[in-house]
């Protein structure tokens, strides 16, 4: 495993869980609001904080619940279910952040049970993927995830970091419309980490995040705005 780094602990990134979030290098997407552009652009050539990460875990079970496995992009590491299955060994839960460009990656790691939550970026409406992305991969790739992730019987969630200059409020509607009315849905706000991988990119304020979801409301009642994790 590639990690390049670790958060000892948080209350946020694992709905209902204290958990421990871990960072691998990499990614097969160049989002230009990505906040962990050094992750992607110019991730450390050997992670090798892996024993460093299993040592910390083993000293503090029954202090923590989970794991979350966010990058970059996880499903890039080749050695991943080995990883997992030492997790859960251990008696972790695994929650897994995904861009759901890799359907076949996914459905292993799904099928083997060793994901516990999946949390989904649904990066723009179908029609704003190449620009959102960087990269010419078809929206169809990503629907193919989120049915992966629905028939699976894991609970997940799917969520879009709503971005000026990446996105129109018409792009929520579309998002509404290609998800599912059952889908739990959030809506993040963009912050600027200063290590971003392009530019023109900034937030919307509290009342344009709150145009946002009211014009998702309709398409996915169960949709929620809350700050970036």
């Amino acid at each position: 495993m590639n990690i390049q780094g670790f958060q000892k602990m948080t209350l946020l990134d694992f709905p209902g869980r204290v958990a421990c979030t871990v960072f691998t290098g990499g990614c097969n997407l160049r989002c230009p609001f990505c906040h962990n552009g050094g992750l992607v652009r110019t991730p450390m050539e050997h992670g090798n904080m892996t024993e460093v990460v299993f040592d910390y875990l083993s000293r503090r079970r029954g202090i923590l619940d989970g794991v979350c496995l966010t990058g970059g992009e996880p499903l890039l590491q080749p050695d991943l279910k080995d990883f997992l299955l030492r997790l859960h060994e251990m008696g972790y839960l695994v929650k897994l952040d995904t861009n759901g460009a890799l359907p076949k990656r996914l459905s292993e790691v799904l099928g083997a049970g060793l994901v516990d939550y999946v949390a989904m970026d649904v990066k723009s409406s179908p029609a704003g993927y190449g620009t959102a992305t960087g990269s010419d991969i078809s929206p169809e790739v990503f629907a193919e995830s989120m049915d992966l992730i629905r028939r699976s019987g894991i609970p997940y969630e799917f969520r879009t970091t709503a971005v000026k200059g990446i996105h129109e409020v018409n792009d929520f509607c579309e998002i509404g419309k290609w998800l599912r009315e059952e889908d739990p849905y959030f809506i993040q706000t963009f912050v600027d980490s200063g290590n971003l991988l392009g530019t023109g990119c900034s937030a919307f304020d509290e009342e344009e995040m709150q145009s946002i979801l009211a014009a998702v409301k309709p398409y996915l009642p169960r949709a929620a705005l809350r700050g970036q994790s």
